[in-house]
């Protein structure tokens, strides 16, 4: 008669270790790289571009986020990006209401209708997972082109700013240095908590979800939860992005709800990779450089950013992020 094998010890979740003091110490570095840029460079063009890079860069951290801990593409993320800017409008239009409370209100407004909408949501599987994105981010944009009494229509909304926005004057938020510091600081601080985040417990439940659903469920996980909080978490950065829209543009129009902005958001997290965190904000600086620069040489500029979008999806599927830190991983057994 032969002995039963020991059972095996089901596995347990523990988190990424992560240095608090390394992470403090990467975020003040790179805080001082951005207040850098903003005092040294001269250009206003310059500053306005980068500016548009910030914002884009949140905007694809959170599409990043999503396709990274939940596995899941989202086609829609626009919505959340342009019904920011639209509620900040509307509740702009009430006059009662200070500007301080409509921007803390407008987030809690998206995180609330993010959490309502990822519970339907994100049962959905795979592509379907996608193209259901795609035809609610559809539908926000219709509606938004079709309700010129509250939206404006196709017009748009301007957003009237108060001249004072938490104690400091509206001229001086919206010059494009101190705009560009401002967005570069809520990049780095939504990395760096977005970072601390995922290297606790909770951030391994998410990769154990996204990796085997089934097998987290023999292990006790509830599944549904911890992808409805990173599908929230996700929409609520994108939503942040739009609120910097508003703030730079003073303007809100149902383009920025089309299924093309989403798609632009998904070719920057291509680039530079969703492997790491920092990978879609920056393939959102290489795509709006590369546009800048391609786009005074050449006049189909999309062709050949096209090109070099397929050369590195054949040759880097890591994307720019990945291929730099696998780079790095390299020289560090030479240094020791």
């Amino acid at each position: 008669m032969t002995t039963p094998a020991p059972a095996t010890p089901m596995p347990t979740l523990k988190p990424r270790t992560l240095a608090p003091a390394t992470l403090l110490l990467r975020t003040a570095a790179a805080l001082a790289a951005g207040l850098l840029v903003a005092t040294q460079a001269q250009s206003a063009m310059l500053l306005s571009l980068l500016t548009q890079a910030t914002i884009f860069a949140i905007f694809a951290l959170g599409v990043g986020l999503l396709l990274r801990q939940n596995g899941m593409v989202s086609f829609g993320h626009a919505a959340f990006y342009g019904l920011a800017g639209y509620v900040a409008a509307i509740l702009m239009q009430q006059h009662g209401i200070p500007a301080e409370a409509v921007i803390v209100l407008t987030l809690l407004i998206m995180a609330l209708f993010s959490c309502l909408m990822g519970l339907v949501i994100v049962r959905v599987p795979g592509i379907a997972f996608g193209m259901l994105t795609l035809a609610v981010g559809q539908m926000f944009f219709q509606l938004a082109s079709t309700s010129r009494s509250l939206t404006g229509g196709a017009d748009g909304m301007y957003l009237d700013w108060p001249a004072r926005l938490f104690g400091v004057p509206i001229g001086l938020i919206q010059r494009q240095d101190v705009l560009f510091g401002i967005s570069w600081t809520l990049l780095v601080l939504c990395i760096a908590g977005l970072a601390a985040l995922l290297s606790t417990r909770f951030g391994r439940v998410t990769e154990a979800v996204r990796d085997n659903e089934e097998r987290a469920r023999f292990i006790g996980i509830r599944t549904l939860m911890p992808r409805v909080a990173i599908f929230a978490l996700s929409a609520l950065v994108t939503s942040l992005a739009g609120l910097l829209s508003v703030l730079n543009t003073g303007f809100i129009s149902p383009e920025s709800l089309h299924w093309s902005v989403s798609g632009s958001a998904l070719m920057m997290v291509i680039i530079g990779g969703f492997r790491t965190l920092w990978g879609p904000a920056l393939g959102a600086v290489v795509f709006f450089l590369a546009r800048d620069l391609i786009g005074d040489y050449a006049q189909h500029w999309l062709a050949i950013f096209g090109t070099a979008l397929i050369l590195i999806i054949v040759f880097s599927p890591e994307g720019i992020g990945g291929a730099l830190q696998r780079l790095c991983q390299r020289r560090r057994p030479q240094r020791t």
